[in-house]
This record gives structure tokens, sequence and C-alpha cells, in this order.
């Protein structure tokens, strides 16, 4: 009988807790937020383009201060500002077996202001997969690994069957922040067989000030425990024209996530039922190496972040349909079950990853926390494996479902009440098997 009693109780309680996230969360303003920050006028948004980034940035800044969020500790704005230096590609001359390498075939890795090689690198290959659907999302990830994993200096000769898919190369590795990456990658679309090479070419450096946009909740019984909510709001700029279209709106990647950041700082200032201290962070630089979640987390003590709700691509129903979305990292801690259990009684669910092979876990802002120990993880609904739309001109809000963008919104505020008031703690994720 007290089973039964304790089921109707939680049951009772999540139709409450329901009705009053639904009634504070409305599409409407949903669809205002996501509308504006994907439109025409924020130029797709791009860290290194701080004319464009500027737009979105004021943008949030006022939608804080509607809300009446609380400045972060020691900022007297909601802009958490801080500079990085900027490389500008200059020309880049290859020439393989004596012939001229044309320029459009050439893009270059690297975080030297003079590069020479004769002869002396490493060569490697990004081959053709017949078996692969997404050639896309192929050549980016194995061009990342190489980058991001590889500390040697290579020639790396890309199948010409991916001469389509290299061009998205270009904008990933043109103006881009230092990353302190060592070793310089030259790609070069064509299949040879190499007798002798010469690469020259140089690049400058230029300072850049950069902001995360952040608005805070003080705890009530807790204020030292801190929960972060979080999204970026960067996206990938201006693009090459797709039917006179060059703008990358970025309506999923990551206005989505952005937007929901918004309407749960929103929803908690209302409800006023948090014990622990919220933060509310649109991160900038995700798209470029998660400079923005780097710099803040070292701006605060990780010990006292008690979870992070990581929030990308949730614009579109899952694999799984509407009402369902995934958590990356789900069996490093406890952090999806305390959600899930929160959700009894209704229609939404939330499922572990299921695209262990995309690395998601590491692919977003949640992982620099999680380095350190925080239950930091990504909350998503994209089908990454077969998103035809993901970094394209093509990420628009009419591609979006926002009816169902509302419904993951009103979950995760609903998921996260437990944690919000102090009832649950998330156990840590082991800082060890975090790479």
């Amino acid at each position: 009988m007290k089973k039964i009693l304790f089921l109707l109780f939680i049951s009772v309680s999540s139709v409450l807790c329901a009705q009053s996230v639904n009634k504070l969360i409305k599409e409407e303003n949903v669809t205002r937020i996501i509308k504006t920050l994907a439109s025409d006028d924020m130029m797709g948004r791009s860290a290194t383009r701080p004319e464009h980034i500027e737009r979105a940035a004021a943008f949030l800044e006022k939608e804080f201060s509607v809300i009446k969020l609380n400045k972060f500790t020691g900022l007297a704005t909601y802009r958490q500002e801080f500079k990085k230096d900027m490389i500008i590609p200059g020309p880049v001359r290859v020439t393989i077996n004596g012939t001229n390498i044309p320029a459009e075939q050439i893009v270059v890795s690297s975080e030297n202001t003079r590069i020479h090689y004769s002869n002396n690198l490493t060569i490697k290959t990004i081959e053709y997969d017949s078996t692969v659907k997404n050639k896309r999302q192929y050549i980016l990830s194995k061009a990342f690994n190489l980058v991001r994993g590889d500390t040697s200096s290579n020639l790396v000769l890309v199948d010409p069957k991916l001469e389509k898919e290299f061009n998205d190369l270009k904008s990933y590795f043109g103006k881009r922040l230092v990353a302190n990456r060592k070793g310089t990658k030259i790609f070069v679309v064509g299949k040879f067989e190499v007798q002798s090479y010469s690469i020259t070419g140089e690049q400058q450096w230029q300072p850049i000030t950069m902001a995360n946009i952040i608005g805070v909740i003080p705890g009530k019984s807790k204020p030292d425990e801190f929960v972060v909510f979080s999204g970026h709001y960067d996206h990938i700029g201006i693009r090459p024209p797709i039917s006179g279209d060059s703008i990358a709106n970025g309506a999923d990647d990551d206005a989505s996530g952005t937007t929901a950041v918004v309407e749960l700082a929103r929803y908690f200032k209302k409800a006023r039922n948090n014990q622990r201290t919220l933060i509310f962070v649109a991160f900038t630089a995700e798209e470029i190496g998660g400079f923005g979640s780097r710099y803040f987390s070292e701006q605060l003590n990780p010990d006292k972040v008690v979870a992070m709700f990581n929030i990308e691509m949730i614009g579109k129903p899952s694999k799984w349909g509407p009402n369902f979305a995934f958590i990356t990292g789900y069996e490093r801690s406890d952090f999806g079950e305390i959600l899930q259990k929160n959700l009894t009684g209704t229609p939404f669910e939330f499922k572990p990853d299921p695209y262990p092979q995309q690395n998601l876990f590491y692919r977003s802002d949640n992982a620099t926390l999680a380095r350190l120990g925080v239950p930091a993880h990504t909350i998503s609904t994209d089908e990454i494996d077969i998103d035809k739309y993901y970094h394209t001109v093509n990420d628009e809000v009419e591609t979006l479902d926002l009816k169902n963008l509302t419904a993951t919104i009103r979950a995760i505020a609903l998921s996260a009440q437990s944690i919000v008031s102090g009832k649950d703690t998330p156990k840590r994720i082991d800082k060890s098997t975090v790479r």
C-alpha cells in the first residue's frame, strides 16, 4: 500500500510540475528567439567575425536583462570577455613531382607563421570509402582526427572522389584561433606517386576579443553549489553559396540549444524554486575548438559545479521520433538516470547516445568540465549520422520542428527539478577516463 501511495505521489507531483513547465515555457517565445538567432541578420554568427557574432551577443544580453538575471561573479555586464590570437591564412604554394597544385585543392592546418617543407614530411592519405553514407562527415572526421590527435607534420593526400566534400575543409581551416597544436597538416586533393614536393607559405597572427554571455540565478539554501545550463551561440558564418544562399544560419546548431538556455533561465527565474545557484551560459567559439567553454571553466571552481546541462541541436525529432532525446556519456555518471526519474509520468524519455562512433561526448562544450570531474553531459536529438543540413547553409528554422523543440526544452526543465532543488546530486565523472 505504501509503495502504491508513493508512486501515486510521484505521478501527481510530475503532473503538477509538468503543468507549471508547460505554462511558463511557451512555443511562441521559443519561436521568437530561435528565429532571431538564426536570421540572416546574424550573418551565421562566426566567432572569427566579431562584427557578425556581436549581433547575437547583444540580443542575448538583452534577453538576460529582460529576465533580470544576476551578473556572473566579477563581471559588470553579462559578457565574459577574453582575448585570443587568430590565425590569418596567406597563400600557400604546393608543388608535387614538379607540378603546381591549384590553390582550391590545398588546405593548410598550421600555427606557424612561415611554412616551408621540402621532402621532409610523412605522407598520409584519406581514402574514399564507398560504404560511408555521409561523405562530408567522413572527411571532416578524418581531417580533425589527424589535426587534433597527431603532433607530427604531414602531407595528406585526399582521394579525388572526395573533392566536393574537401571544399568544406577550407572554412574550418580558414581563420581560426591559435590552439597551441603542434604539427602542420597540408591537405591536397589528388592521387600521386610522390617522388618530390615543396611547400611554401606564410600566415599572420591577429588579436581578437571574444565573449561568453552569462546570467545567474543565486541559490537560496545552497548558493555555493552550481548547476550550469549551456549552449553555444556561434556557428560557421559565411560559406560557399548554394542556390544563391551563403549564410549558414545554424538554426539547429546551435540556435536551438541557445534558445533552450534562454527559456530555461526565464522558467527558473519565474519558478523561484532553485536551492542551488543556476548559471546560464551561451558559449562562443565552440565551432572552432571550444575556446569559450575552456575560458569559462578556468573562472570557477569545478568542484562546486554539481551538474552541467549542455544543450546541442535539439531542433528536430530524434531517431526514435518525438518526445525522445539522448545524453552523451550516459554511462559515465547517473546524471541520465536522475533526469529520467524526474520524467516519470510524462511521455518524454532520455536515452543513451546512439552514435558512439561519432564521439559526440567530446564534440561539444561539456567535455571541458567533464575533464575536471563535473557530471557534464550534452543533451541532443540530432540524427548526426544522416543529418544533411549539419554545417550547411540549409540549417534553417524551416527545417526544424518547433513544437518538438519546445517539448524538449520543457522536458529538460522538468528533468532538472531534483538537481536544481538540491535533492539529487549526480555522481562525479572519473577524470582519468576522459581523454
